[in-house]
C-alpha cells in the first residue's frame, strides 16, 4: 500500500505537487499522465524518498516519510524498484555486475547474488547475455537490463520514469508485455509517461492523470 496524505512538495517549478490524497493498493498497474511540468516525475521521487514532502507525509507500507530515518531508506529501496528513462547502466561494467552491483551493496550472500541474478535475467529474456556489455546490447536489451536491476531485490512496487521515451514502437510494446507480466506474478507498477496509447497495452490498469501538480482525475 502507497498512500499520499496531504502532501506538498516543491521541487522547481511546473515540476512539484500539491496537496496530493490517495492510495495506491498492492498488486496495482497505474499510468500517471499529464503534460510535462505535471509532476510526473516529482511524484516518483516521492515514492522513492529521494524527495520528502514539505507538508502531509507519504507512506510506504510500514515506512512514513514524516519518521524515516537515513539509515533505513536503504531498507525501503530494497522494497521499491526503479526504471529511469536513460537506463543509467555502469558501461564498464557487464549485464550480470550491473544487475548484482545492489545486491553486493546489500550485502547478500554470493550464491544468492547468484541465482537472483541468473533467475531475474532469464525472466526479462536476457540469460545469454550476462557477460555483454551494455553498448553492445540494443536499446531494448539496455532497457531489459534495468529492468532486471530493479527487480532482483524483489520490490513491492516497480516504479519506471518514462521508460519506454527511448526506445522505437516494436520495443516499447515488448517492454510493455513484460512489465504487465511482472505485475500479474504481484509486483504493483506505476508508470510516468506521456504515451497515451501504452495504456492500451494493460487493460484494467488505473489511471491517474496530473496536471500542474494536481491530480486532475483518477479512473
Amino acid at each position: 500500500m502507497i498512500s499520499f496524505i496531504n502532501a506538498t512538495c516543491s521541487f522547481r517549478k511546473n515540476a512539484g505537487v500539491k496537496n496530493l490524497n490517495f492510495s495506491i493498493d498492492d498488486g496495482e498497474f497505474v499510468f500517471l499522465t499529464g503534460p510535462s511540468g505535471a509532476g510526473k516525475s516529482t511524484l516518483l521521487r516521492l515514492i522513492y524518498m529521494d524527495l520528502f514532502p514539505e507538508k502531509g507525509k507519504v507512506l510506504i507500507r510500514d515506512y512514513d516519510s514524516n519518521k524515516i530515518k537515513d539509515r533505513q531508506i536503504p531498507f525501503l529501496r530494497r522494497k521499491v524498484g526503479m526504471i529511469f528513462q536513460d537506463f543509467q547502466l555502469l558501461k564498464d561494467r557487464n549485464v550480470y555486475q550491473n544487475v548484482a552491483i545492489s545486491l553486493y551493496a546489500s550485502h547478500y550472500k554470493i550464491r544468492e547474488i547468484k541465482s537472483r541474478v541468473y533467475d531475474i535475467l532469464n525472466q526479462v529474456g536476457l540469460g545469454h547475455r550476462v557477460h555483454h556489455k551494455p553498448m553492445e546490447l540494443s536499446g531494448g536489451e539496455q532497457q531489459r537490463v534495468a529492468i532486471a536491476r530493479a527487480l532482483v531485490k524483489e520490490p513491492i512496487v516497480l516504479l519506471a520514469d518514462e521508460p519506454t521515451g527511448n526506445l522505437d514502437p516494436r520495443v516499447s510494446i515488448e517492454l510493455m508485455n513484460l512489465l504487465h507480466k511482472i505485475n500479474k506474478k504481484g509486483t504493483a507498477v506505476i508508470i510516468a509517461t506521456h504515451n497515451y496509447s501504452l495504456i492500451k497495452r494493460v487493460p484494467g490498469a488505473r489511471l491517474i492523470q496530473m496536471n500542474e501538480g494536481e491530480i486532475a482525475s483518477i479512473t
